[in-house]
């Protein structure tokens, strides 16, 4: 015999039809619509299962019932050693036929999604009527408890959430926009036409260098023999004039071959053609790894002396032509400029210091013609060409060419350029160098509690003496 009642329906299939429907209904009338968005794990530690990297792409517009009748629950706003803590709580009400309709069968079979039959802890709700992204810190799946033998809703306790370096990406503009600004954010100035700046350059003649009995300086210096077996860059030595005057001096610049793991020694570059030679001086090439490199000097009257490098530009991406008004009486100078990893010109040398030089000619240095094309577009990952570090786009501003980007695998190089991952990825095509970069977040009022820090320095003067006394 069966211990309840049989001639009373005890949570028949109808009568908890009727009691989901009346919940439905009244959800519909008191609550308030709310955009559901679930957690994506896109990055996992395989050991302690951490999640790494969450995404926030999929919304779904619901209604719920707020319980709060008094205002947000929590602590409010909390004054902490790590800044300013909004701890802003809420409790929603959900239907759970509506979740389990409209929600789980989008969500079932997403490799991403850990649990799709349920609001899962971690999930995000979107409050428009307040403008707050909520996180939801707890599920209770049953209250009230199997009311005629069935559950009916989903009590959501949330918390107001705390960015760090998720992607949220919902396509719905107030809620992408309520966390633009929040966040490890690094924001990189890119360069522009107003912020690039021609390299500036002068030259003089070699006998400026001093009053030596002989005009004689290094013209060029030849390459004998390029050598192998270097592991790097050897160093270049050029004998001094003997009857007194400058040394000149000159450098290395190696290359691999196709058949070599070594390096060998592809040119040598005059720093500085000295004066005072009577002789082609000797060129000696040391090193503790390769051997073989040999190369010889010649000597002309007439020759250019070391190039100074009075601007070294801003912005360049490849290397600008460099040319020096031709001798009047002789051969004219012809030189190799480098760039270093800020995009600036960094070193000018001579292939040939020329000959016939009577007076100081004229040298002229390319402005820069940087990559600047296209627009990044919001969350596509953008990488670092020189260095490999990736990040994902937060915010660009065309006009001010400022880049903010988030969750940075590495660090960018100045002067490197960022590129977008291209359009069949779903991303841009833009490519801009990298003019200046900032880690201090300028967009959070209490980022690192430099604002806190200041203040507090007013108050207690630690220059001075301890004020809580001396141990």
């Amino acid at each position: 015999m069966a211990p309840l009642n049989p001639y009373f329906l005890n949570g028949s299939s109808s009568e908890q039809r009727l009691i989901q429907d009346l919940i439905n209904e009244q959800l519909r009338m008191y609550g308030q619509d709310i955009v559901y968005i679930p957690r994506k794990f896109i990055g996992e530690k395989t050991i302690i299962k951490e999640n790494i990297v969450s995404k926030f792409d999929d919304s779904f517009r619901l209604e719920a019932y707020i319980t709060n009748f008094e205002g947000f629950g929590g602590s409010g706003d909390i004054l902490s050693k790590f800044g300013v803590r909004t701890t802003d709580e809420i409790v929603l009400v959900i239907s759970k036929e509506r979740y389990e309709d409209f929600i789980s069968p989008f969500l079932v079979g997403d490799s991403e999604i850990k649990i799709a039959l349920r609001p899962q802890e971690g999930d995000l709700i979107y409050f428009p009527l307040d403008n707050t992204l909520f996180e939801i810190k707890y599920v209770e799946g049953k209250r009230p408890f199997y009311q005629l033998n069935n559950l009916y809703v989903y009590e959501l306790r949330c918390e107001v959430f705390e960015y760090e370096d998720e992607i949220i990406d919902t396509s719905i503009e107030e809620v992408d926009k309520s966390v633009q600004d929040f966040g490890n954010m690094i924001t990189i100035k890119m360069v522009d036409a107003q912020s690039a700046v021609t390299a500036d350059a002068s030259i003089d003649l070699a006998t400026s260098l001093n009053g030596a009995v002989s005009p004689y300086s290094v013209q060029f210096i030849r390459l004998i023999n390029d050598g192998s077996g270097y592991q790097s860059t050897p160093s270049v030595t050029i004998s001094s004039p003997v009857g007194g005057g400058v040394t000149a001096t000159a450098v290395a610049i190696m290359t691999s071959r196709p058949s070599r793991s070594s390096l060998s020694v592809e040119r040598i570059l005059i720093t500085n053609p000295g004066i005072g030679y009577t002789v082609p001086p000797t060129v000696t090439i040391r090193s503790s790894s390769g051997s073989g490199a040999i190369a010889t000097a010649g000597i002309a009257s007439g020759v250019l002396g070391p190039i100074i490098i009075n601007q070294n530009g801003v912005g360049y991406s490849t290397v600008p032509t460099v040319s020096i008004s031709t001798s009047p009486n002789g051969i004219g100078a012809s030189v190799f400029a480098t760039l270093n990893s800020s995009g600036a010109v960094s070193q000018i040398r001579y292939i040939n210091a020329g000959s016939g030089y009577t007076s100081a000619p004229t040298i002229t240095i390319s402005p820069p013609t940087g990559v600047s094309t296209g627009n990044y577009r919001f969350n596509e990952m953008v990488r670092g060409v020189s260095t490999g570090t990736s990040a994902y786009v937060k915010d660009w501003d065309f006009d001010t060419k400022i880049l903010k980007v988030s969750i940075v695998n590495g660090n960018f190089a100045l002067g490197e350029t960022i590129v977008g991952m291209g359009t069949t990825s779903g991303g841009s095509n833009s490519a801009y160098k990298v003019l200046s970069i900032q880690t201090y977040d300028l967009y959070d009022t209490y980022s690192e509690n430099k604002d806190l820090e200041d203040e507090a320095i007013q108050i207690l003067d630690f220059s001075e003496k301890n004020p809580f006394g001396n141990f």
